[in-house]
C-alpha cells in the first residue's frame, strides 16, 4: 500500500486518527480498506472518503479514546504484575 503525499489527505487522517485514538498508520488504513471496498482509486476520491468517515465518526457520538484508556487500566490483582524480573 503506497502512501499518499497528498498534505489534504494526511491531515484528514490525522483528525481521524485523534478521533478514533488509533495511530495514523491505523486511520489511513482504515480509509484504504474501505477505498477499496468500494472500488475508489483516486487521490480525490480517497479525500472525500476520508472526509465522510471523519464525519461519520463524529455524528456517531462514541467517545473512542476514553473506552481504550479504560481497556488499558489495570484490575484488582493485575495492578501488581510484573512482565520482567
Amino acid at each position: 500500500m503506497a502512501g499518499i503525499s497528498d498534505r489534504a489527505f494526511n491531515a484528514v487522517c490525522g483528525r481521524l486518527a485523534s478521533q478514533l485514538g488509533v495511530s495514523l498508520a491505523s486511520a489511513r488504513r482504515r480509509v484504504e480498506i474501505r477505498a477499496a471496498a468500494e472500488g475508489i482509486r483516486d487521490p480525490a476520491g480517497k479525500l472525500a472518503l476520508a472526509e465522510s468517515i471523519l464525519a461519520e465518526t463524529i455524528a456517531s457520538g462514541h467517545d473512542n479514546q476514553a473506552l481504550f484508556s479504560s481497556l488499558l487500566e489495570a484490575v484488582g490483582s493485575d495492578e501488581n504484575f510484573m512482565v520482567e524480573d
